[in-house]
């Protein structure tokens, strides 16, 4: 049995990109696990994207399309968000945002500020100060936006996505870089990857674990994208030469070995567009839902469309043995292959319930395990 609970508690009167009050979304259409329950917990942040929490609570939400930051607190100490504040608009494509020791760093296409002490700047009520933490990135938009954290290592890892569909460009395109503590400089940590917009470290083994977006007019069920496991720095993933390991580009495998790349953990299924993932490392969802959580944004092109979900990859030490529905119901199903809802990343928070963006709808959902 499958069911959902929806609580939309939290209702600021203010309405969605679209016209579509958060009020209004069928939240009734979402299946979950028994036990689990999804509620809205922030509306009205078009596009809504990567999320960060800072030391004091505050959510911090960036955009893709619609060029802004948010910041969301708690001020009544009630634990649900009453205040939204833009701190900063009209950035390009600023998806990615991290916070580290302090700080905020919100990824733009050819570059990362960083918000010293944002927390302290936002209560101050001055105009918030930032500098370049990294700068002179490519500025193609064609996969541009990035989506961005700083690893066990202390260092931010950083996405270049390939400017176009299928093409062989020099570095750092197609690659995942790590930038030095100090920002600046980088080295390209990961090669072969056509566009990562989702990662996160093995809570045991500390590598870096990464979905990535395999290409399009191939056909409906060729190739699949990516769940991809780093065991070493420098490793290439095949991309464009290869796709979800064994699948030759028409125009750029010829002459190529497979054995020459290293092959995905797991291919996710043709065009269902991963995004973020999470290792799930609370204690408040039932043991069986300890693994790794996965967004499939949705594909756009397919005959037939696929995605609009959350998996989860169950674990068995450092392999997958089995990835499963977790939350479905944002895609209709019906003639039209019509959709509400367009999930993004996940975010932990201190009571082991997760977030969940969605750039569709433009909220972020709470999802939390209520007990049977």
């Amino acid at each position: 049995m499958r069911w959902t609970s929806a609580f939309l508690s939290l209702n600021l009167g203010l309405s969605l990109a679209g016209g579509v009050a958060a009020a209004d979304l069928p939240l009734e259409k979402l299946n979950l696990p028994d036990g689990f329950a999804i509620e809205v917990y922030v509306d009205d942040v078009p596009n809504a994207r990567q999320m960060a929490q800072g030391d004091k609570g505050t959510l911090f939400i960036g955009t893709r399309a619609a060029g802004d930051v948010y910041a969301v607190q708690d001020t009544d100490g009630d634990g649900r968000p009453d205040t939204r504040r833009v701190i900063a608009s009209e950035l390009e494509r600023p998806s990615g945002v991290a916070w580290h020791e302090g700080d905020l760093y919100v990824a733009e296409i050819s570059r990362i500020r960083r918000y010293p002490g944002i927390e302290q700047q936002l209560a101050s009520g001055e105009e918030l100060q930032y500098s370049l933490f990294v700068d002179g990135l490519p500025s193609e938009t064609h996969h541009g936006w990035k989506y961005i954290d700083f690893g066990p290592d202390g260092h931010l890892y950083v996405p270049v996505g390939a400017p176009c569909n299928i093409c062989d460009e020099p570095l750092p395109f197609a690659s995942i870089l790590r930038v030095a503590k100090g920002g600046g400089d980088y080295e390209v940590y990961s090669r072969g990857v056509r566009n990562s917009v989702g990662f996160d470290w093995h809570p045991q083994t500390g590598e870096l674990w990464f979905t990535d977006n395999g290409r399009d007019m191939l056909g409906d069920e060729v190739p699949y994208c990516e769940l991809n496991r780093v065991s070493e720095a420098g490793e290439h993933f095949g991309y464009p030469y290869f796709h979800a390991g064994t699948v030759r580009d028409p125009e750029f495998g010829e002459g190529k070995d497979p054995a020459d790349y290293t092959p995905p953990v797991l291919g996710l299924g043709p065009h269902v567009a991963p995004l973020g993932i999470y290792f799930y490392e609370g204690e408040a969802f039932p043991e069986d839902y300890r693994h790794l959580f996965i967004v499939e944004h949705g594909s756009w092109n397919r005959s037939k469309k696929i995605g609009y979900r959350v998996k989860m990859a169950v674990l068995a030490g450092n392999d997958v043995v089995d990835y499963r529905p977790f939350i479905d119901g944002w895609l209709n199903n019906d003639e039209d292959d019509s959709y509400w809802g367009r999930p993004v990343a996940l975010l932990p928070l201190a009571d082991g319930s997760l977030l969940l963006s969605d750039d569709y709808a433009g909220v972020v959902y709470r999802v939390s395990y209520q007990g049977s």
